[in-house]
């Protein structure tokens, strides 16, 4: 979902994977179909980007980059923060880092494993990247889960048994494909994405990036079909 508002988390401003150009095709040869819901501008501060990664046009486009250069602080990929620059610090599976909050205390932020596919790490990320999900915990306040471009259930569950039940769980879902990896997902599909809430015991679910691009096959219908059928249409908030 292009655009979306921050998600603020005791005074602290985060955005995921900002994508704000106008609709049209990219170089890659993804294609953007509609434009953001919100402008830069309209944002107002943001003090950490989590960024999936920046590889792919619809997780960082030329808009995005350029709303970098303003935030303090981005979070990414090892590889993903030796091309950004210096406000961009990498973190690798498992690892944390501790902000200040405004009012006293600080919110760890851990980089936690994420796969853009079917298969093995060694197998995929030569051909779709590296991807990392995060996870925001602190004392007295909910446990945020921000998957990225995950496609593996699995991982899911790893982080499930470390961290949850989670009380927020922002899941990247659209059902990508692509022809480069035989149109097997890069991302959840609705069904996989009710799942990933399920084995987390979130009680607040974010499903985003499921709109506004063509290689996204299932978007807002399919998210909500699949949501009342197990039982969490409830919890499910869609923009």
């Amino acid at each position: 979902m292009l655009g979306r508002p921050p998600h603020v988390v005791d005074g602290l401003r985060f955005l995921t994977d900002p994508t704000f150009d106008a609709p049209g095709t990219y170089p890659s040869g993804l294609a953007k179909t509609a434009p953001a819901s919100a402008a830069p501008a309209d944002l107002g501060r943001i003090d950490v980007v989590l960024l999936s990664h920046d590889e792919h046009d619809d997780n960082l486009d030329a808009s995005g980059r350029t709303l970098l250069a303003d935030v303090p602080l981005t979070l990414t990929t090892p590889s993903g923060a030796g091309r950004l620059g210096p406000t961009a610090r990498p973190l690798k599976d498992w690892e944390s880092i501790q902000l200040d909050r405004p009012g006293g205390g600080t919110i760890t932020v851990t980089g936690v494993p994420a796969l853009h596919g079917p298969g093995a790490r060694a197998d995929l990320e030569p051909v779709v990247g590296e991807v990392v999900g995060f996870v925001l915990t602190g004392d007295g306040l909910p446990t945020v889960y921000v998957s990225g471009d995950n496609a593996q259930l699995s991982l899911v569950r790893e982080i499930a048994d470390r961290f949850g039940p989670v009380d927020t769980a922002v899941l990247f879902a659209g059902a990508v494909r692509i022809p480069v990896l035989d149109g097997a997902l890069l991302t959840l599909d609705s069904a996989q994405a009710a799942e990933a809430a399920r084995i987390l015991g979130a009680r607040r679910i974010v499903p985003v990036h499921f709109d506004s691009w063509a290689h996204f096959t299932e978007g807002r219908e399919q998210l909500v079909d699949a949501f009342t059928t197990a039982g969490l249409i409830d919890r499910v908030e869609l923009a």
